[in-house]
């Protein structure tokens, strides 16, 4: 009986004391939140009256575009992708090159196929058996561009996209009207739920409708740089050279697992002024968007998820560090972006404590004896996390339902669970890999399997 008592006494110990960190560290986690939510909804107040923005009419020497795909084991994927994107492209100046390895036979006959019959496609095969990384193979396109434009070519901006991209028939417009006056411009990203994952598929819905409709203005609003999404964004010819000139010839940086977001940051860092244009693609509708399937299953979720954990929060703090003193909004936006270093671990805890809580509850009802009760500062340090917690769930129902309607939002609810239970998973497969990387390990393009829509392939 005595030694009962003993252990349940410990198990209320570790609850409350597991608890209150967690508790403090959700406070901290939850107004950090807040401030951004503050911030995007007192400037939307500032600029009510603003009209939205829209698409300029074409007029003189249309930019030129250069369509960067690249693609490593796409042959499921590539030729539809191809196919949406030259009929939906209406648009006099563009060329798409796209990116294989010599040892991916299947990917290279799907592209072989298209390009035969359409000249605006030009593939590259790359001198390296894959995968290597994807910014290698960028590379590769890269260096097929400067040989065309030794020919002759001319190119005014890069666009990057990926080879599942649902492409958008407006966004070269976009781009057009936009890419002299900033150095990147990035539209927003729309994941497509794949059908039949309402939950591990959807939670992406969930995160790009808050991401692309409120984050990324908040970080333009404070003057921190703008990461890229790696896809749906065009990058201006000379900022590229620039970058190029700087690492040896190479714009793209093979040795880091999230390319896109190192490279917004440089284009922030050396005065290129890199925008998210949220044009809507007619008055009062959705914006010109980039749509894909994202990861349908835990696993491929976790290996995603897991990659961009290493390159943003762990192998990027070493790499991107922090921006020149006296940048608050940078620093503070860095700092959100390396969150997962902590948060996981606080998750951790949380759910630890509710186990304990669990185990305490039990033990008091089987022994008789009443269940112990929060201490007054810790029921007020509980009701602000409920608080924050409504908040949130609040702004995340309103931005997806914004974008997807009503039954996607209703289900982001439960979603925000899988996400959780997605990014704990992530963290133990980043935490290893990472190490593997601190020993000497090469990067690798450990990507996912592809979907394309087969509604949206003309061909179909």
């Amino acid at each position: 009986m005595g030694e009962a008592l003993v252990l349940i006494s410990a198990i209320d110990a570790v609850a409350r004391e597991a608890t209150l960190f967690a508790a403090i560290w959700f406070l901290i986690g939850g107004l950090d939140d807040l401030a951004v939510d503050l911030i995007y909804w007192g400037r939307r107040i500032l600029m009510r009256r603003r009209s939205a923005p829209s698409l300029a009419p074409r007029s003189g020497i249309p930019p030129a575009f250069a369509v960067f795909v690249a693609a490593w084991d796409e042959s499921a994927v590539i030729g539809h992708m191809l196919r949406t994107a030259l009929g939906r492209f209406d648009y006099p100046a563009y060329r798409i090159y796209v990116g294989t390895y010599p040892n991916d036979p299947a990917t290279i006959a799907a592209v072989e196929e298209v390009a035969s019959a359409f000249p605006r496609v030009r593939l590259v095969i790359g001198p390296l058996p894959g995968p290597t990384t994807k910014a290698d193979c960028l590379n590769a396109l890269w260096r097929a561009l400067r040989a065309d434009e030794a020919a002759g070519a001319r190119f005014d901006a890069v666009i990057l996209h990926d080879a599942e991209d649902v492409v958008h028939s407006l966004e070269l417009d976009v781009f057009a009207s936009l890419i002299h006056a900033h150095g990147a411009v990035q539209i927003p990203v729309l994941p497509l739920r794949y059908p039949g994952s309402r939950f591990v598929s959807g939670h992406y819905l969930d995160e790009f409708a808050e991401a692309h409709a409120k984050q990324l203005p908040v970080r333009q609003a404070v003057g921190a740089g703008l990461p890229l999404a790696g896809t749906g964004c065009a990058i201006r010819r000379d900022m590229l050279g620039r970058i190029a000139d700087a690492r040896g010839g190479s714009p793209f940086d093979a040795t880091s697992l999230t390319e896109d977001y190192e490279l917004g940051l440089t284009i922030s860092a050396m005065g290129g002024a890199p925008v998210l244009a949220r044009v809507p693609e007619r008055p009062g509708g959705l914006p010109v968007a980039v749509r894909a399937y994202f990861p349908a299953t835990l696993g491929a979720a976790v290996r995603q998820k897991a990659r961009w954990m290493i390159g943003i929060a762990l192998a990027g703090w070493d790499r991107t560090g922090w921006s020149e003193p006296g940048r608050i909004g940078d620093h503070w936006m860095r700092m959100r972006d390396r969150r997962a270093t902590l948060a996981i671990p606080v998750l951790v805890v949380a759910y630890c404590a509710l186990l304990f809580w669990g185990l305490s509850l039990a033990g008091h009802w089987a022994m008789r004896t009443p269940s112990p009760s929060l201490r007054p500062g810790m029921a007020v340090l509980l009701d602000a996390n409920l608080a924050l917690l409504a908040w949130r769930l609040a702004m995340r129902i309103l931005f997806v339902r914004a974008a997807y309607g009503w039954g996607e939002a209703l289900l982001s609810v439960p979603r925000m669970l899988v996400a959780n239970y997605v990014a704990l998973l992530a963290a133990r497969k980043a935490f290893f890999d990472y190490l593997g990387m601190l020993r000497g390990a090469a990067p690798r393009w450990d990507k996912t399997a592809h979907h394309f829509p087969e509604e949206a392939d003309p061909a179909a």
